[in-house]
């Protein structure tokens, strides 16, 4: 690995003088079956010989070719140029324009349907993966901000995507910085496997502790929590934009039980209206849950956070320490039998609430004794923190990678 070479200017910036700026137009072939506008999903098959990858079929820059449809024989058969083959490279043209994938294997004939290009070098002077990772980057990224700029643009048109300039090494270097990112992919889809294997041991785990036994009681909401304990937040007319101000109490908000977190947020009150909202005051301790919108998500509040109060699109929890545990609260709370009870979604359609305070009061907690409850606390927070730690790994591994790409293709590290 060498991190110094001569560089060139050139029109996209300082590269390396023994790379090149090629053209897609005059280096690939561009295919999708323009022609296929007969093609209906009453043709698409659950199962067949023939597959067919559209453009929801793209995940994480490869095929979910769990997620494929198959068609007859003969819509395979009508375009050789556009059956799949191991190293294609493809392009979303329609509805998300831009997403890519890279066919690593076939597990099938299969073809494309006409919102998909599958582009191919015309030589073998250019590595299709290399390729993948250029479209991939920030190149691509820059490319389709400039032909969309200011439009809605829901189409990559042919006429356009030619026009893609991109960097090209020596092969040679293509595929040491393929095999690179490669590497860097495997890492990442490690974790990402292990994170998904994690996540079921767990929800088995949950079902075996979490379902109530003979010996367990069955408490409401309402017994749990000390008198006066479920606060449901001020009225929209109490709390309005006007009263706030720069700095002074914080304000807490959905997003602050969404994302598990006090220091979100930017609104504040002054001392006047803190003293009249006191009620809502929070404290540590509490449960602070969001009841409008992205619904039934709930944060316990630190020992230190910024004193405050909620807004009305949250409800205060506080419970009995003496009958529940509170790090079994928040694992039987987020439990799917709960949450089905807490959330009425007997309207229909995507806006769901939360039930009303009288049935939410009433809502029913399985309970064990104090100390199986914080066993089973214990074994599920191990397991969350495990969880939390493979996620900040993965976290940093994508970062590397996005490092790695920014230094390999504009050849600022060079790999020889």
């Amino acid at each position: 690995m060498v991190k110094e070479s001569v560089m060139k200017q050139t029109e996209i910036g300082l590269l390396p003088e023994d790379w090149d700026v090629i053209n897609l137009e005059k280096n690939f072939t561009l295919k999708a079956r323009i022609g296929w506008q007969g093609l209906t999903t009453a043709e698409y098959l659950d199962n067949g010989n023939y597959g067919l990858v559209t453009g929801t079929d793209f995940k994480g820059g490869y095929i979910d070719w769990n997620n494929c449809v198959f068609v007859e024989k003969m819509r395979f058969d009508q375009d050789r140029n556009i059956q799949l083959k191991n190293g294609d490279v493809l392009v979303t043209k329609d509805g998300t324009i831009g997403k890519i994938a890279y066919v690593d294997f076939l597990p099938k004939p299969t073809t494309l349907n006409s919102g998909v290009f599958v582009v191919r070098p015309k030589s073998n002077s250019i590595s299709n993966r290399f390729f993948y990772y250029v479209l991939m980057s920030f190149y691509f990224d820059d490319f389709l901000l400039k032909i969309t700029a200011g439009s809605t643009i829901t189409h990559l048109y042919q006429k356009d995507f030619v026009n893609f300039n991109f960097v090209c090494p020596p092969l040679p270097e293509q595929e040491a910085i393929a095999e690179a990112l490669s590497d860097a992919d495997a890492w990442i889809e490690s974790l990402e496997q292990l994170i998904a294997k994690k996540r079921l041991i767990k929800q088995g785990a949950m079902q075996e502790l979490l379902t109530p036994k003979e010996d367990w009681e069955v408490k409401k909401l309402g017994e749990v929590t000390i008198d006066g304990g479920l606060i449901r937040g001020p009225f929209g007319g109490a709390l309005k934009k006007d009263f706030f101000v720069k700095n002074g109490y914080k304000v807490y908000e959905q997003k602050n039980a969404i994302y598990k977190s006090v220091h979100l947020g930017k609104y504040f009150v002054d001392t006047a209206k803190f003293k009249e909202l006191g009620r809502f005051e929070i404290k540590a301790n509490d449960f602070i849950l969001s009841c409008s919108g992205t619904i039934g998500k709930l944060f316990r509040i630190p020992q230190i956070f910024q004193k405050g109060i909620i807004n009305q699109a949250l409800l205060i929890i506080r419970l009995n320490s003496t009958i529940i545990d509170f790090g079994y609260f928040g694992h039987i709370f987020q439990y799917d039998t709960i949450q089905s009870k807490i959330i009425d979604d007997t309207q229909g359609g995507a806006m769901k609430n939360l039930v009303g305070m009288s049935e939410f009061r009433n809502t029913e907690i399985p309970l064990p004794s104090l100390t199986e409850q914080i066993r089973i606390a214990t074994i599920l927070s191990d397991m969350d923190a495990e969880l939390e730690a493979l996620e900040v790994q993965l976290g940093k591994a994508r970062k590397v990678k996005q490092g790695m790409m920014q230094e390999l293709l504009t050849g600022r590290v060079r790999l020889v």
